[in-house]
């Protein structure tokens, strides 16, 4: 169980934040499989929304509907303010989407790559330069810019990929499992990238394989299971929804932790650490309560940490035991 003396902070996007991707029932079926059975999604502008769920979930569908690749059987939502189905040629000026498997032509150089996909944003030949310049040295692929991108490792070719995803400058980025195959240290690289764009005002919609990565990136996260979202709210909030948090008290003096374990009739006792657990889920509400019941008897606590269920405890509740992601889902799916 992770462990910390306060919540680590999020990003707030205020109440008045205008919706950059919403969704209204969405449903898809792929002959007697039903993928979504009725999605909605509301993700602010400027925020990490992450959506995780089993694989064959459905989570690489939902980017395929936002993103216009595919067509939902049912439901509606609206991209940078376009309707996916009536303006489908908006939602793709204003997106950039890296899926699950590269896109990357192995038979040319990385450099070459990120000038097609200049070409393609129908840059001008200077800009198209300088962007792709400032992308590979932000990539750590400026020294390898000129090989083939088939002799690059895996790594090298996911940060590519995302590369190529941002020549144009998009205001939404949906994010399709982009850290699989990347080295711890490349992964945490990562994140700083997509924690640089959100800071610049960028809406990123992220599909991941990592709960950790979710816990760390994610402003809002969603489960989706059996098709619909089953959970939605930040990562305090989902780790509150299953039980097993307690608040930890530890104590220096023996005395104190004996009188603070009779004003607290629910704790549990650890003599020889002079500690005290006491059920809780980690909410203000709660941490008050105690506080307060331990000032009323003049009692002091050395040390207060709040421990709650991490996200692969919140996972195996919400999905009724299913394996948490571990592996990419199937391309349809």
């Amino acid at each position: 169980m992770p462990s910390s003396a306060m919540p680590a902070p999020r990003r707030s996007p205020g109440p008045q934040a205008p919706a950059a991707v919403t969704a209204v029932g969405l449903r898809k079926s792929y002959g007697d499989k039903t993928v979504l059975d009725g999605v909605d999604l509301s993700i602010p502008a400027g925020t990490v929304f992450a959506l995780l769920g089993p694989n064959g979930a459905g989570k690489t569908t939902v980017v395929k509907i936002l993103s216009t690749l595919i067509k939902p059987d049912g439901g509606q939502a609206r991209v940078a303010g376009h309707d996916i189905a009536a303006a489908p040629d908006g939602v793709r000026a204003a997106i950039g989407v890296t899926g699950q498997f590269s896109a990357v032509d192995g038979l040319i150089t990385g450099e070459e790559n990120m000038r097609l996909m200049a070409d393609l944003h129908h840059l001008s030949r200077q800009e198209g330069r300088r962007v792709t310049a400032e992308l590979l040295e932000r990539f750590d692929l400026a020294e390898a810019a000129g090989k083939p991108a088939s002799t690059y490792s895996g790594g090298m070719r996911r940060r590519l990929d995302i590369a190529m995803t941002l020549v144009g400058n998009p205001r939404i980025i949906f994010l399709d499992e982009p850290t699989t195959g990347l080295d711890p240290r490349s992964r945490h690289a990562m994140w700083q990238v997509v924690r640089e764009l959100v800071a610049g005002g960028v809406t990123v919609l992220l599909t991941t394989q990592y709960l950790e990565e979710a816990d760390e990136l994610a402003d809002r996260i969603a489960v989706l299971h059996g098709g619909r979202i089953v959970a939605d709210g930040t990562a305090d909030e989902l780790k509150r929804l299953i039980p097993g948090g307690y608040v930890r008290l530890r104590f220096s003096d023996a005395a104190a932790h004996r009188s603070a374990a009779a004003v607290l009739a629910d704790a549990v006792r650890d003599d020889e650490a002079l500690a005290l657990r006491i059920p809780n889920d980690g909410s203000q509400r709660e941490l008050r309560a105690i506080l307060d019941r331990l000032d009323a008897a003049g009692i002091e606590a050395d040390e207060l940490t709040v421990h709650t269920p991490d996200l692969d405890d919140v996972f195996f509740a919400l999905t009724g035991g299913s394996t948490p992601p571990n592996q990419p889902e199937e391309a349809v799916r």
